[in-house]
C-alpha cells in the first residue's frame, strides 16, 4: 500500500476543535439546526451529513503518511556468476525498494576462501549487469564489521542486510553476519539449490583426463573431443531441477511492441561471464527488444566437444534471462537462423560478436547466418572483451591444485549444510 493512515488521529483533531474552539462549534451546530428545519420550511432540501460539512472545513481530517523507502544490502564474492547468485539477488530485491550489492575484494576472497576465478573488474561487470541490482559497492569486506555496518546504515542508508539460509562462517568459525543479527537489521532468504561456484569448479576439474599432465599442458582438458557429449565421462552432473515458476520469476513478462526493432543474438552462453554481459549490452543498444537464442546441450557439445557445455541449457538460459539487457530468451535455439524464424519473431537485425568460441562447422553444415546475411540484416559486432568460456575454464585448470584444495574444504561445509538442512519457506 502506497500510504498508511494514523489511526484515530482524526477523532482527536475533532475533539480539539470542539474543546478549544467553542464559538466555531456552536456556529456549526446552529447551521446544522437551520438546515434540519429546512426540510419543511425550504421545500424539502435535505440535510447533508455533518461529517461531510466538517470534512470540507478541514476539522476532521486524516493524516497521510508516506510509506518508507526501503534499501536493502546483500554482499558476496559472486565468483563464476550463476543463476543461484541471480536468484538470491532477486529475492533480496523483493524485500525492499532498492538493492545495494557489495562485491567482496580479491584480497578478502583469497584470505577467506582461496583464489577467485574472476578478478574484481569482471565480477563487478556481472553483478552490475543483473536486472535487480540498483547500486554496487566494490571491495566490500568478507565479514560485516561494526565500522562497515555503520557506514551501510548511515552513509548508504541501508535498512536491512540480507543473506541466504546457508551459514557463512569466518576462518575462526564465527558468523560473518553476527553483528547485523544483533542489531536487528538482518533478513534471510532461501538458498537456491543445485548450483554453487564450488560446484561449477568441480564440474570442470572432474573433466580433467589426466591431472598429472595438466601442469605440462593446460589445454589437455579443454581442447575438446569431437562428436556427441558422453554423460558417463562427466564426473559431476548438475543437480538443478528447473521449474516453470523459476523461469517466470526471471522473465520480464513482456513482448516487443508492434513497431519494435527486434535484435537477435545466439550462442551457448556457457559459464556466463563479463564478455557475455558486454556483448549483450552492445546488441541491446541496436534496437528496442533483445531476443537471445540459447543453444541446446547437444548443439554445443557437437560443435565444441567435451567437456562442453559445463552448464546445461536451463542453467544457461536463466543466467541470460537475469541480464538487464535481455528481453526474451529462446530456450534451445536452433543452430541455423532460418527465414521462418526471422518472420516468426519479427527479427530486424541478427548480430554476432567478433570474439567467440571455436565453433567448427560439422561436415555438410552451412553458415548458420547465411539467411540473415542474404537479407542484409546481419551485423558483426566488435566484442568489447576478449573473454571466452574456454579462457575462464583455463584459469581453473592452470591453477587446479589450489581450486581442488578449496573445493575439498568447501565440500565439508556443504556436507554439513545438507545433513542439517530443513525446509525454508520462500522462492
Amino acid at each position: 500500500m502506497a500510504m498508511e493512515y494514523e489511526s484515530n488521529n482524526w477523532i482527536w483533531d475533532g475533539v480539539y476543535t470542539v474543546y478549544y474552539c467553542p464559538h466555531l462549534f456552536g456556529g456549526l451546530m446552529l447551521t446544522a439546526a437551520l438546515l434540519g428545519l429546512s426540510t419543511t420550511y425550504f421545500g424539502g432540501i435535505g440535510l447533508f451529513p455533518l461529517s461531510y460539512v466538517w470534512s470540507d472545513l478541514g476539522i476532521f481530517h486524516k493524516k497521510k503518511r508516506e510509506k518508507k523507502h526501503i534499501r536493502v544490502y546483500m554482499d558476496g564474492c559472486f565468483d563464476l556468476m550463476h543463476y543461484g547468485h541471480a536468484n538470491a539477488l532477486r529475492q533480496a530485491k523483493a524485500l525492499g525498494d532498492e538493492l545495494v550489492v557489495g562485491v567482496v575484494s580479491d584480497e578478502e576472497i583469497i584470505a577467506n576462501k582461496g583464489p577467485p576465478v574472476l578478478p574484481m573488474e569482471e565480477r563487478l561487470a556481472l553483478v552490475s549487469g543483473l536486472k535487480w541490482v540498483d547500486q554496487v559497492i566494490a571491495n566490500a569486506p568478507y565479514a560485516i564489521t561494526e565500522q562497515f555496518m555503520n557506514s551501510l546504515f548511515n552513509e548508504h542508508e541501508i535498512d536491512y542486510i540480507i543473506h541466504g539460509d546457508d551459514p557463512c562462517l569466518l576462518p575462526d568459525g564465527s558468523d560473518a553476519y553476527a553483528l547485523a543479527k544483533k542489531a536487528g537489521r538482518y533478513k534471510q532468504i532461501k538458498r537456491t539449490e543445485g548450483v554453487s561456484s564450488t560446484d561449477i569448479v568441480g564440474r570442470i576439474l572432474s573433466s580433467v583426463k589426466d591431472t598429472k599432465s595438466v601442469g605440462e599442458n593446460n589445454s589437455s582438458l579443454l581442447k575438446g573431443d569431437s562428436g556427441e557429449r558422453h554423460q558417463s565421462r562427466r564426473g559431476q552432473i548438475s543437480q538443478f531441477l528447473p521449474t516453470s515458476r523459476r523461469i517466470v520469476q526471471f522473465s520480464n513478462g513482456q513482448g516487443p511492441g508492434p513497431n519494435a526493432r527486434v535484435v537477435y543474438i545466439d550462442g551457448a552462453f556457457d559459464l556466463f561471464h563479463a564478455g557475455h554481459v558486454e556483448i549483450l549490452k552492445q546488441a541491446r543498444q541496436l534496437g528496442d527488444f533483445l531476443l537471445v537464442g540459447v543453444h541446446t546441450d547437444h548443439i554445443v557439445s557437437e560443435h565444441r566437444g567435451m567437456p562442453y557445455p559445463v552448464m546445461h541449457v536451463h542453467e544457461r538460459s536463466l543466467s541470460v534471462l537475469a541480464c538487464r539487457y535481455v528481453d526474451e530468451v529462446i530456450i534451445g535455439a536452433p543452430w541455423e537462423v532460418t527465414k521462418d524464424m526471422i518472420t516468426t519473431f519479427n527479427i530486424s537485425l541478427v548480430v554476432h560478436g567478433t570474439v567467440a568460441e571455436s565453433n567448427s562447422l560439422l561436415p555438410g553444415e552451412t553458415d548458420p547466418y547465411a539467411v540473415p546475411k542474404s537479407m542484409g540484416i546481419f551485423c558483426l559486432l566488435e566484442s568489447p572483451k576478449s573473454i571466452t568460456t574456454n579462457s575462464v575454464a583455463q584459469r581453473i585448470v592452470a591453477n587446479h591444485e589450489a581450486y581442488m584444495k578449496r573445493n575439498a574444504k568447501k565440500a565439508q561445509s556443504e556436507k554439513k549444510y545438507y545433513e542439517e538442512k530443513a525446509y525454508v519457506a520462500g522462492d
